[in-house]
Formats: C-alpha cells, structure tokens, sequence
C-alpha cells in the first residue's frame, strides 16, 4: 500500500508540474494577443478619426441671400471642416443683436453706418472690414400688374394704394427710400400708402402679392423674383450711396476659420457670383 501511494503522489506531482507549465505557457500567449489587440485599434481610430467641424454664424443683409447661397456651396465644398451658418435680415436689426451679444462671426451690411457703428463700439476691428460691393435703389411694381408707374411722382396716382417701404430705421433700403422720397418732396404726401417691411425681401413679397402696388427693393432683389419687374430706377444722385462693408466680430471663437471666409469672400470666384446676382464690385 506503501508503494502504491508514494506512486500515486509522484505521479500526481509530475502531473501537476505539467499542469502549471501548459498553464503559464497558455497564460502568456493571450496576454501577448490581448496587448496586441487594445493598440491595433487605438491606432485606427486616430488614422480614422474626421476632423472636427467648425460652424460660423454670418449675420447678412437680406438682399445678400442668393448670391451668399450660392457662395456658400462653393466654400464648404472646399473647406469641408467649416460649416456656414446664415443669419439673414435688416442690417439695422442684425446690428442691435451683435451688440446685445448675439453669437455672430461675421456681419455683412448693406450700410456702412451700421459697420461704422459696431467698429466705434469695437465690436469689430476696423483692419478686419472694408467695403465690397454697391448695389442700387428701384421700384418695382406687379408683373402682371396694370398699375402705370414710370417715375417717382406717378407713386402719388389715385391707382397706387399702397407703396411698400422697409422701415426706415431698422432697413438700410427703407432709409435709402426716404431720403430720395424726402429729396423729390413726397415723403410727407406718401405717408397714408406706406406699408412697412422687416427688410427688403418681405417689400418683394407685398409686391409680388399685390398687397402693394409698388415697393423699394435693390436692383438685385428685383432680379430674383419673375413676379415683379421694375419701374424705374432711384435718382442715385437723391439717396446715400448704397455700400455693401464686410467685417469679423471680434468676439468670434473661430477666428481662423472666420478670415478664412472673410477672405474668400473677396476672392474672383466670390466676386464674380456677386456680379452675376447684379452687385457691383468696389475697385
């Protein structure tokens, strides 16, 4: 019994010993695999990693949209990682909410005083704007319409009921359209016709409608829109020039991305888009 239990432990014992050397020699192989297995991928996912979308906030007078649309496309087709959020309306309107600080990259004016104002309050840096484009003042009428109105003074016809204006203190075409108004002696004589807008584009609308006769848009809204046509073109000589200035907000978080556009918009392509939507470039 003696030797058949000392033969049971030693063959027990060898038993164990190959035990623990399969063991370790199974341990050691996953945990290779295992360390290989956590880094392939981390690598990966860095080499796979998208860069990280910057989005800027454009606050744009209204009669830019189109051609700032079409501007848009082409930049982010370009700069991939930069997405284009507009903001569009009266310039006045768009100047009160940068200097309550809302959140804006750039500002596009269609007035100079509104930049000029947002530079003295330096909420923009007067070497980060500059002018760019000119536009002009028209009236226009339903194209459909049979309303007859060649000149300013027609305006005052018993046929033209209403006269859609922007307000004049909130949308620079409105201001533009009370000066040459003032300057031809009828604003006070056209004051039971007005009909006020938010901007230019909602002047377009109440033309288009019929819900007025004629209206004061920029030649360029007046090319967007096959339901209206235009009247007659504003004496340049008895409004302001009309001046399109473009500048950074200085408390933009995207600075790089923010002169990116800035200077895009400046180059030939931009330029030529703008021409293309009736603006005329500043030399």
């Amino acid at each position: 019994m003696f030797r058949i239990s000392k033969s049971n432990m030693i063959l027990s014992a060898l038993l164990a010993m190959t035990l623990v050397v399969t063991g370790c020699g199974s341990g050691t192989k996953p945990a290779a695999d295992s360390g290989t297995g956590a880094q392939a991928p981390s690598t990966n996912a860095a080499a796979q990693k998208p860069a990280e979308t910057v989005e800027l906030t454009i606050s744009a007078a209204a009669s830019m949209t189109d051609a700032l649309k079409e501007i848009q496309k082409d930049f982010e087709t370009k700069n991939p990682s930069i997405k284009l959020n507009f903001n569009f309306g009266a310039s006045g309107a768009l100047q009160q909410q940068i200097e309550q600080g809302a959140p804006a990259d750039l500002f596009l004016s269609a007035a100079a005083k509104n930049m000029s104002t947002l530079v003295e309050k330096q909420l923009i840096d007067a070497k980060q704007q500059k002018k760019l484009l000119t536009n002009e003042l028209v009236a226009v009428v339903n194209a459909d319409g049979k309303t007859a109105v060649a000149n300013v003074s027609d305006l005052s016809k018993a046929d033209v009921k209403h006269v859609a204006i922007g307000i004049p203190e909130s949308v620079p075409a409105g201001s533009y359209a009370k000066e040459a108004l003032t300057n031809a002696k009828l604003w006070g004589t056209l004051q039971s016709k007005m009909v006020q807008a938010k901007d230019v584009r909602q002047v377009l609308q109440y033309v288009e409608t019929g819900n007025a006769e004629a209206g004061f848009v920029y030649k360029t809204d007046a090319m967007t829109s096959q339901k209206v046509k235009v009247a007659f073109a504003v004496d340049p000589k008895t409004y302001t020039a009309v001046e399109y200035p473009i500048g950074i907000v200085k408390a933009t978080k995207h600075s790089k991305e923010a002169e990116a556009f800035y200077n895009y918009l400046q180059a030939k392509q931009s330029l030529d888009i703008f021409v293309k939507y009736g603006f005329s470039v500043i030399q």
